[in-house]
């Protein structure tokens, strides 16, 4: 068999330097995207893994089970006045329907402002939650500084109302309205008026009274009604203005001139509006609830359910109307609506007092 040789005619040739550079080039560029490629495959695989951890948290916090231990009802007021009375009157019922013990808390001081500059510090976990007026929380941030802004106090549900009337002992020497604003007249500031709180709903109705009428009091606050009725009662002070509940309480010892309401309060119909007197005068104080900024929306979903479901019951709104107060029931997106419409309600007002 014949071999196969190459012919010895063919010879070897050396490269061009320019080529075996451009060969390297090509070499290392092919490295270079390679681990560019390699390094952009680490990174979006740490990016998947990332987000797959982010959805799962937020997934897991989703199902978490609220409540699993006490909750904290937080009441800004003396023990005894409105906000106690209402929150002991729900209390078991809260129990019963979270399945778990719901405590009662006070942080009294600054018209209910300590505890609301609290309640905007807290935990947004939903173990805390606390008791709350309108227009408290609107007047106060927007007349001084007080630790905490009306947005802060996130409603969960609005469920009571009380209107306030301008009241004296029926031992007082003043038999009516005409007689009391002539008195604040004559004497300017020797009349003493109580009130909850400053820049409260009571402060506010003072405030509106004088520049309505051109009588001047000296306003007196309290750190809640407990204390304010008290005073009164024990001959103090010479007025106050207040809660249809304590008027209610106390019908046989008090003389009430007029309520600041549309129309004639029940418990009392032989009683005129500042309307029907020709003073165009509404103050009510509304109470509800309200948890800390950033609560997550299914905690507060489960709040406004159940406290719904309290104000509600047939025996709250019964027990309600007995003890003086108008039950009602706004949640989250009502009350949050309430509170910005009466928001520009009560700036307008104000301004109008600087006038």
């Amino acid at each position: 068999m014949n071999s196969c040789r190459y012919p010895s005619s063919i010879k070897t040739v050396d490269v061009p330097p320019i080529l075996n550079v451009m060969y390297k080039r090509r070499e290392t560029n092919k490295n270079r995207a390679g681990w560019i490629m390699k390094k952009a495959a680490l990174w979006a695989g740490i990016a998947v893994v990332v987000i797959a951890v982010f959805f799962c948290g937020i997934c897991s916090a989703q199902e978490k089970p609220f409540p699993t231990r006490q909750i904290t009802y937080t009441i800004c007021f003396d023990p005894g006045g409105q906000s106690d009375r209402v929150a002991r009157m729900q209390q078991p019922h809260l129990s019963r329907l979270f399945k778990q013990k719901v405590i009662i808390d006070y942080k009294v001081g600054g018209g209910g402002a300590l505890g609301w500059k609290e309640l905007a510090r807290s935990k947004p976990d939903g173990y805390t939650v606390a008791g709350f007026n309108v227009p408290h929380i609107i007047l106060q941030p927007m007349q001084q500084e007080v630790g905490y802004k009306t947005e802060q106090i996130v409603p969960i549900v609005i469920f009571q109302r009380t209107p306030l009337a301008l009241t004296v002992l029926k031992t007082s020497n003043i038999k009516s309205l005409q007689e009391f604003i002539d008195q604040a007249k004559k004497s300017p500031g020797k009349t003493t008026v109580g009130g909850s709180g400053t820049f409260s709903g009571y402060h506010m109705a003072t405030l509106r009274f004088e520049k309505m009428t051109g009588a001047k009091v000296t306003y007196v606050p309290f750190t809640g009604t407990a204390p304010q009725m008290t005073a009164f009662l024990g001959g103090h002070i010479d007025a106050i203005f207040g809660t249809s509940d304590d008027l209610t309480r106390y019908k046989d010892k008090v003389r009430v001139f007029a309520f600041a309401t549309d129309k004639r309060f029940p418990e009392f119909p032989e009683v005129p509006t500042f309307r029907e007197l020709k003073y165009d005068f509404v103050e009510v104080v509304d109470r509800g609830v309200a948890c800390p900024p950033k609560t997550p929306p299914y905690i507060m979903k489960k709040l406004e359910a159940v406290y719904l479901e309290v104000s509600k019951l047939p025996e709250i709104g019964s027990q309600m109307k007995r003890d003086g107060f108008i039950p009602i029931s706004m949640g989250v997106e009502e009350s949050r609506a309430y509170i910005a419409r009466m928001t520009q309600v009560y700036k307008e007002l104000v301004a109008g007092l600087k006038k």
